[in-house]
């Protein structure tokens, strides 16, 4: 390595430095002005007969101070250059800057400008044109040679692009101008990267005959480029390369993920083994939170290639689904779309048809721009909807169908399904059948389902099977152990068709129950895309730019010379200088076009050979570094410590000391009148420090009682509705206590005291069920009350309406007693639904006691419920009931009476028949109310019918 050296550009001006003994002379002879003090008899000493005096000596210190000034000044004149750079061309022709300006350039773009610069500033002082040449401009850019002033000016405009270079076709414009040119100098500033077109580009330039070659390599650590961005079930997977001529070491980089608001979701390391050009950055943060990333970049990116883009097909798909058949509400579980829905709800929005006619039902989802259909055992479709399916996979679409009776009988020839298929279903298990329910096999490497585990109790008891055929391995995605298709698929136009060999639910095999299950469908729901941006129309889309990426990786306004983007059908598009990486559409939707494809390498430059030898050089090591602005800093520094001696010299500093201490003090009493008047301006008001009332403290925001409210949720209370009638509230209190009483006896909870509630102000929701004692002569409750008792029941709790009359009053009768009258009044403003008679097999008969009716102190009325939906079957079923629980439950049996102890415990009315038993039927009808509203219609479950058929004894 060299030692530093130094030039000069005015040399001459060094010849100041010999005048500097005589400043030395003169400084000596110039001493500081003494200083100055007040003395009253000065005119006394003015009479005094005067003398000649020698001036006295300037400091040492001061002189060498100010010779060093004078030699700092004369060698900045002098322009003193460190390590001048020597001539680096020859030649008498024209002098080419060949410069890579793509996205490799970015990061160090000033340093490489920085050689260009210097290149062509020399090819001005020789006089020599400048062709100045930059591979990533495409035709914009004019290769003639021009004078250096004009270079630099295109220089200086010049930016590195977010695009990779095109040396093969820089190459051949610079030959079409520089064709029979003699003496020419080149200089390729190059990225340090191979690209397509290199060793096309190096013979258009050996045949221009350079009389000398410079080739600038930079140094490639801690280059690389994002390749892929995978929206993986488990994880968000990015993918990068690095040069191969950096994977002898370890690296690893930082990674962020930002929505579309720049706001970070999540950082992870991109990390590169020893000997691996390829790394893995995994990203653990929650689908939901993944489907809001707009792009993955490096922390603190520096080029294009260091960003990765998503587009809409990154997010949420929107997956449309078709049964075969309706939702069975008494059996949910049964249900074909019940497993899918719950399984694909949290990671794609999910469209149903409005229709159950197919043919008008499938079109109308096909438009919606769904990325997968799902048809649970549909059979045989119409023609408008097998023409709307087929031109949707045709356009990109994935069509997931599942198996079932009715695709098993079907006859037609499908050719909606991946494979021929046999007519049928094959049994495996059962009285007749040898065979036992087959396990699934390891799923093979090159399925895309591949990495699924399968657990070992999932079993298939049914499946419809595949026809044989040569391709029908390569269409096997899964299989059963014994080597028959469980989910084939085949490829159709743009999209594909995916069949699972049985059902969507747990009829013919416990798959769906499974998480595997769970995570095949997030799968192949992953391997589509979203189609927004383009709408799903037509054989090619053409979408404007919408965001661009510049060289330094920001996205940025697309510029006038950005055109729109052609995606065809199963093509992918390239970056160009016409379509530089960035987002292409609309705010509404959009496609992502990225720098870098999967599996895309980054090569070192190979050696080059343009007929004379190469002379290779680094950037920034050519610069030469300019003295002249640290001499005159120097300079100054020096005139300015000059300047504070000549100060303290002449005493300049004791004085400025004796001014400041002759100022005057503050006064002390300042204080204590801005304290003052800060009082008199702001007197204490009483009313501040008063408290607020008691009520107040005690009430919520909404004007809700806390103590009550605190009271009513320490514990669960039965509640009854206030009716102004203080023996009728009475009666309310004492028989909801002794049905708490009751209940903590023979259950496991134990409820507080009853709460009586105002409808006009109480909060209702802290009580699962309210007790409403209905008579003639009562007040009509306020429209606000009756507003507020709808949303109660809506939100889930429960009104049981007991109306006073006849005991064997018939709500859907004719002849009604006036508390019922009263009751239809209150029910005409309240949404109720349908009621009925409680049915035999109703979660009520059974949810603590068994019972057949529910007395109270009279037994002639029905306790009516919300209505269920029936099915055709549910005679057969020894337990089925709606969803949820009834909101609402009328009856004229006085269960209040019935069940009224006093504070003795006895019992405050009799009931109308002597037999004791009507009394304990009452107080087990109401447990069963009470544990029907709490727990639910958990009972109508068939699990727990042979229990109730053992308690009966059956």
């Amino acid at each position: 390595m060299g030692g530093l050296s130094l030039s000069f550009g005015a040399p001459l001006v060094l010849a100041g430095l010999l005048a500097l003994p005589l400043i030395w002379w003169l400084l000596r002879l110039t001493p500081p002005r003494p200083q100055t003090e007040t003395f009253p008899p000065l005119r006394i000493l003015e009479r005094v007969a005067k003398r000649e005096e020698t001036p006295s000596k300037s400091p040492w210190w001061l002189t060498l101070l100010r010779l060093l000034l004078a030699a700092a000044v004369i060698l900045a004149l002098a322009a003193p250059i460190l390590n001048p750079r020597e001539s680096a061309l020859t030649g008498n022709g024209p002098v080419v800057v060949f410069l890579d300006n793509g996205w490799a350039s970015a990061r160090d773009w000033t340093a490489r400008r920085g050689a260009a610069e210097a290149l062509i500033r020399e090819a001005g002082e020789s006089g020599r044109p400048v062709s100045l040449v930059l591979t990533a401009d495409g035709n914009a850019n004019d290769p003639a040679p021009v004078e250096a002033a004009t270079a630099l000016e295109r220089l200086a405009a010049a930016e590195p692009r977010s695009i990779s270079v095109d040396r093969a076709a820089a190459a051949k414009r610079l030959a079409g101008v520089l064709s029979g040119q003699s003496g020419i100098s080149l200089a390729l500033l190059t990225d340090g990267l191979d690209g397509a077109g290199t060793a096309e580009a190096t013979q258009a330039l050996r045949v221009l005959g350079p009389v000398q070659s410079l080739v600038y390599r930079p140094v490639l650590n801690d280059l690389f480029a994002l390749t892929a961005a995978d929206n993986a079930t488990e994880a968000l997977k990015v993918s990068g390369v690095r040069p191969t001529n950096q994977a002898s070491a370890p690296a690893e980089i930082t990674l962020r993920a930002l929505d579309a608001q720049e706001r970070e979701i999540g950082r992870a390391p991109l990390a590169f083994a020893a000997g691996s050009t390829a790394g893995e950055a995994r990203f653990e943060v929650p689908v939901e939170l993944r489907n809001d990333i707009a792009r993955i970049e490096r922390d603190s990116a520096l080029d294009a290639a260091s960003v990765r883009l998503v587009d809409d097909s990154f997010q949420r798909r929107k997956v449309g689904l078709v049964s075969g058949e309706a939702a069975d509400l008494a059996q949910p579980l049964l249900s074909p779309l019940y497993y899918i829905t719950r399984a694909l709800e949290p990671y794609a929005d999910l469209i149903r048809p409005e229709s159950a006619d197919l043919a008008t039902a499938v079109p109308a989802l096909v438009k919606q721009n769904p990325s997968i259909i799902v048809l649970a055992d549909i059979g045989v479709l119409p023609q408008a909807a097998r023409e709307a399916l087929t031109g949707f996979v045709d356009k990109g679409g994935i069509l997931l169908r599942f198996a079932g009776p009715r695709l098993a009988a079907s006859t037609t020839e499908d050719d909606l399904v991946p494979v021929r298929l046999r007519g049928g279903e094959r049994q495996l298990g059962g009285a007749l059948s040898w065979s036992e329910p087959q396990k699934l096999a390891p799923i093979p490497a090159e399925s895309p389902l591949a990495g699924i585990a399968i657990p070992d109790d999932v079993t298939v008891s049914r499946q419809i099977l595949a026809e044989p055929s040569a391709d029908l391995p390569a269409r096997t995605w899964a299989s059963l152990a014994d080597g028959t298709p469980l989910i084939t698929a085949a490829r159709r136009g743009g999209g594909s068709i995916v069949l699972v060999h049985t059902t969507a639910e747990a009829t013919w095999s416990n798959l769906p129950i499974s998480g595997a299950f769970v995570n095949m469908l997030r799968r192949i729901v992953t391997l589509s895309r979203g189609t927004s941006a383009a709408g799903g129309e037509g054989a090619a889309q053409v979408l404007p730019p919408y965001r661009i990426l510049n060289g330094e990786g920001r996205l940025v306004q697309p510029g006038p010379d950005v055109r729109p983007l052609t995606v065809r059908p199963g093509e992918e598009p390239t970056p160009s200088i016409d379509h530089p990486p960035g987002l292409y559409g609309t705010s509404e939707g959009y496609r992502a076009l990225n720098l870098f494809a999967p599996g895309a390498e980054l090569r070192p430059l190979p050696e080059l050979d343009l007929g004379t030898p190469l002379v290779s050089r680094a950037y920034g090591t050519e610069d030469a570094t300019d003295l002249t602005p640290w001499l005159f800093a120097g300079a100054l520094a020096l005139f300015t410590l000059d300047a504070l001696a000549l100060l303290w010299l002449n005493g300049g500093f004791a004085r400025l000391g004796r001014r400041m201490a002759g100022l005057k003090r503050p006064s002390s009493a300042l204080p204590l009148l801005l304290v003052s008047a800060l009082l008199l301006a702001n007197p204490p008001h009483p009313a501040q420090a008063q408290a607020r009332p008691t009520d107040e403290a005690t009430r919520g925001l909404d004007g809700v009682d806390a103590q009550k409210a605190i009271a009513a949720t320490e514990t669960t209370h039965l509640a009854y509705v206030q009716t102004g009638d203080a023996a009728t509230d009475q009666l309310s209190r004492q028989g909801l206590s002794g049905l708490s009483q009751f209940i903590a006896s023979k259950t496991a909870l134990e409820p507080g005291e009853p709460m009586a509630v105002d409808l006009e102000k109480d909060e209702l929701s802290f009580y699962p069920i309210l007790y409403w004692p209905v008579h003639a002569d009562a007040a009509m409750p306020s429209p606000a009350a009756i507003s507020r008792v709808d949303a109660y029941m809506k939100q889930g709790g429960t009104v049981l309406f007991d109306v006073e009359g006849d005991a064997a009053g018939d709500l859907s009768g004719t002849s009604v007693s006036p508390g019922q009258r009263r009751l239809r009044d209150i029910l005409a403003d309240l949404d109720v639904p349908p009621l009925e008679p409680v049915p035999r097999d109703h979660v009520l008969t059974k949810a603590f006691y068994i019972l057949d009716n529910f007395p109270g102190r009279h037994t002639g009325s029905d306790l009516w419920v919300e209505s269920l939906n029936r099915s055709a079957d549910a005679q057969a079923r020894p337990a089925s009931a709606g969803d949820g629980v009834s909101s609402i439950m009328i009856t004229s049996n006085d269960f209040a009476s019935a069940w009224a102890i006093d504070d003795n415990g006895l019992f405050v009315r009799p009931t109308d028949s002597a037999d004791p038993a009507q009394r304990e039927y009452a107080y087990r009808a109401g447990v069963n109310i009470v544990m029907y509203v709490l727990t639910g219609n958990y009972k109508a479950d068939q699990v727990h019918v042979p229990a109730l058929l053992e308690r009966l004894g059956q």
